[in-house]
């Protein structure tokens, strides 16, 4: 067969395993079917310069080269440059935030909220959580409980609701001879109760009862709490605060006891001191004061109307006695109105919230306190709050029912009236008797 001229058996077909001598470039092989994507937009790629893509290979099935299907809409990234996968397929190719294509953003991966809120809670709960235990233990240390009521003899049985004897102590401890001045506390040793008041806690409405502190009461059998001698009653008629003088809180305690009948639950008592502390702690203590007082003794001297009052101008209102009409009754009065407006900026959350206030209060009033052995911080808080809902009118606020005076000049209790209120309070009912 005559061949034409210049055709060689390397003109056959591919010549597959051998080389060509030709200086031309080979022809076109016979390839599988190539598909070509879209040309890229002038200027596209990281390299500026309108770079193609590179074509897919797709066989006559269906399948590129790495056995992946045309019409899924996968591509490998082989042929784009994106070695590694991508996409949404998670891994691979993350852009730069400076990156100019737009097209890319779609690579970044998406933050995953839900975890990030959850984790923010769990650490806010758990910062929460050891705050509060830390604050509660820092405050349960410092709680000085000093008063043993197991020492009191012959106790009245307990009644519903709890009660507590809240005692304002003339004690000068901690202050310096300046400081004494200032306050006009005077110097003397010892001290006596300036102040003595029940508080009843219970679900029929909260009770706060001044006692005057010439109440005539008598000095009922006890043991001494330091000696642990028994002291026989001889019917010794007395001034209510005589008996702190004479043997302390535990005397006091079985002397309120033996003449209301009433079991008392809990003691808390505070100095000089401590009050004015407590009261600048807290940056104050607004108060109307119903008329014009001026006392040298204790040092007041206010003009009528609302006005906010520091430590030192609060002691002195409080202590306030001989510049009222009514004495003892209406400074009884007095002391009930201020430490009821007292607890109630206390128990605020503009104290209770902010730890700048909250701990230097916490801190000024826990220093000065002395309580029971038995007494807690829930008790402490719970007779806060007790004297916060009195003051807002939930409760009553009133001075033991009085009849008048008793022979040696003390004021005498009205025996009935007290039998009546001391059966509301162990019945936990709402009170009805009025005092003076």
């Amino acid at each position: 067969m005559n061949r034409p001229q210049g055709w060689s058996d390397d003109n056959r077909g591919t010549p597959y395993g051998r080389g060509s001598a030709s200086p031309q470039p080979e022809g076109a092989r016979v390839m599988r079917q190539v598909r070509r994507g879209p040309a890229a937009p002038p200027g596209a790629g990281p390299y500026g310069g309108g770079v193609p893509p590179q074509p897919s290979y797709v066989d006559g099935r269906g399948y590129d080269a790495y056995g992946d299907t045309a019409a899924d809409g996968y591509d490998s990234g082989y042929n784009t440059g994106q070695v590694y996968g991508g996409g949404r397929r998670g891994g691979g190719f993350v852009p730069n935030d400076n990156d100019p294509d737009p097209h890319l953003q779609q690579y970044r991966a998406r933050p995953n909220w839900r975890r990030r809120i959850k984790v923010t809670a769990i650490t806010v709960v758990t910062v929460l959580v050891a705050t509060t235990i830390g604050t509660y233990f820092w405050a349960d240390s410092k709680l000085n409980r000093e008063v043993d009521l197991s020492k009191v003899i012959d106790r009245p049985s307990a009644g519903e609701g709890t009660n507590y004897l809240i005692v304002g102590s003339d004690s000068r401890a901690g202050l310096s001879d300046e400081q004494k001045k200032n306050l006009h506390t005077g110097s003397a040793e010892g001290k006596r109760t300036d102040s003595m008041m029940i508080l009843h806690v219970g679900d029929n409405g909260d009770t706060l009862i001044s006692l005057p502190r010439d109440s005539n009461v008598e000095i009922p059998t006890y043991k001494g709490s330091d000696s642990g001698k028994t002291y026989p009653g001889t019917g010794r008629q007395v001034k209510l605060n005589a008996a702190y003088a004479e043997d302390g809180p535990e005397l006091l305690v079985r002397t309120v006891e033996f003449n209301t009948g009433l079991h008392i639950d809990h003691y808390v008592e505070i100095g000089f001191a401590g009050f004015a502390n407590i009261v600048d702690a807290v940056g104050g203590v607004e108060i109307d004061i119903p008329q014009d007082i001026k006392d040298t003794k204790s040092g007041a001297d206010f003009k009528k109307g609302k006005q906010t009052l520091d430590g030192e101008q609060a002691l002195a209102f409080v202590r306030t006695r001989y510049a009222l009409a009514g004495s003892d009754l209406d400074r009884t009065k007095n002391q009930q109105k201020f430490l009821n407006a007292l607890a109630n900026q206390v128990a605020t959350p503009s104290t209770v919230l902010n730890p700048f206030k909250l701990y230097p209060t916490m801190g000024a009033g826990l220093d000065s306190l002395i309580v029971d052995k038995d007494m807690g911080l829930w008790d402490l808080a719970s007779m806060f709050w007790a004297m916060k809902s009195v003051n807002g009118g939930d409760g009553k606020s009133m001075n033991m029912p009085i009849s008048g005076n008793a022979p040696n000049g003390n004021l005498q209790w009205d025996s009935a009236k007290v039998k009546t209120l001391v059966s509301q309070l162990n019945s936990d009912e709402k009170v009805t008797v009025s005092g003076n």
